[in-house]
């Protein structure tokens, strides 16, 4: 006989991990911190262990980075014997980050997002009912709520199904979105001994696996930017380091809109995780910088492409981790251009706020 087999719940069992996954996962963290040095990552891990006694006699930190290599996770390179880390082990730190910043979700089905619109040619079925028309399948019929108008417009005793009888389910059609995320690496990204390049890294990350997993028929571009722009791939995120950059926004801005319009999509958008003021462009004699301020002729080139943006349907969303008055005064007079979003934060949210923003861009730029 079919059933259910009780047993006793033991939570210190459930959740017990072994040594080298309780280490693996204060590697993976460390690893983002010094942007991939296998060599820096296990001084820290050795320090820590001298700190806080992670491991012990039975297993030992040679253990542990011998077993890293055993389950691929680093490799020696066979050029210049370098230990670097594998496409398993940046697979893991996106999967890391992912949990980490957005540990609220939830599985869905893949790669689709909903949208406001219904009809026939819809791609899944939704709650809503409403008459049959010429061109519906068989088997968004439902059949029995059809079988009771039959019964009501006919009789229990005369049954008849006829067209008029037919109740069908509502499709709803779903879309695709093309997002460009824009990180500054500027100098001020570790300025006054703060780390704020390490959040970043985990928020594009943690977006990319996001989109790739879950949207994985959606498109995502990754950018830098500092004294210029350029795009990076998934796999590069790990790696990321500050520059002796200034801050080259519009550059950023051009590439990413640039990376935009080769898109087919109708839905676009674009992040911008940034801590500081515009403060470089380039022009054709050179950099031009200034980094005492706000420059009113950097501020208008940015405000400029904003309302670019803006006519191209291309919401820009501003994450601005950095609390100054008139930095956060630039980026309201960006998002009334752009007539985008922005957010002021601190470090701590801005996972969370990225996760949100981003389901909502979807949602209502469709």
């Amino acid at each position: 006989m079919l059933g259910y087999r009780f047993q006793h719940l033991n939570p210190e069992e459930q959740s017990e991990k072994t040594p080298f996954e309780k280490m693996l996962d204060i590697f993976m963290q460390l690893i983002t911190i010094t942007s991939g040095d296998v060599g820096e990552t296990m001084k820290w891990m050795n320090e820590l262990d001298r700190q806080y006694k992670l491991t012990n006699e039975d297993y030992g930190m040679g253990d542990f980075y011998q077993e890293l290599k055993d389950r691929g996770y680093i490799k020696e390179n066979p050029q210049d014997q370098s230990i670097e880390v594998t496409a398993k082990a940046e697979s893991q730190i996106r999967k890391s980050a992912l949990e980490e910043i957005f540990g609220k979700l939830k599985k869905s089905h893949r790669g689709q997002h909903h949208t406001p619109f219904t009809g026939p040619q819809g791609d899944e079925l939704s709650a809503d009912r409403r008459p049959w028309q010429f061109g519906d399948s068989m088997g968004q019929i439902a059949m029995t709520d059809s079988l009771r108008n039959a019964q009501i417009n006919h009789g229990i005793n005369a049954f008849h199904l006829q067209e008029q009888d037919l109740e069908v389910v509502e499709k709803e059609f779903k879309t695709q979105t093309s997002t460009v995320l824009m990180i500054d690496i500027s100098h001020s990204m570790i300025l006054y001994g703060e780390d704020r390049i390490t959040p970043a890294k985990k928020v594009a990350m943690a977006l990319a696996e996001l989109i790739t997993k879950k949207y994985p028929k959606d498109t995502l571009d990754i950018l830098v930017f500092g004294n210029d722009a350029w795009q990076i791939a998934i796999k590069d995120l790990p790696y990321l380091k500050v520059g002796p950059y200034h801050t080259n926004t519009v550059a950023g801005l051009e590439l990413a809109m640039d990376l935009l319009r080769r898109r087919k999509n109708t839905n676009k958008q674009i992040f911008m995780i940034t801590d500081g003021k515009p403060s470089c462009l380039k022009e054709p004699r050179g950099y031009y910088k200034n980094s005492f301020g706000l420059d009113r002729k950097i501020v208008n080139k940015c405000l400029n492409l904003a309302t670019q943006a803006r006519k191209l349907k291309i919401p820009i969303t501003t994450f601005m981790i950095a609390s100054d008055p008139y930095l956060q005064q630039f980026v309201r007079e960006f998002t009334e251009a752009n007539q985008g979003n922005a957010y002021f934060s601190g470090l701590q949210g801005l996972g969370d706020m990225v996760f949100e923003d981003f389901k909502k861009n979807r949602r209502k730029n469709l």
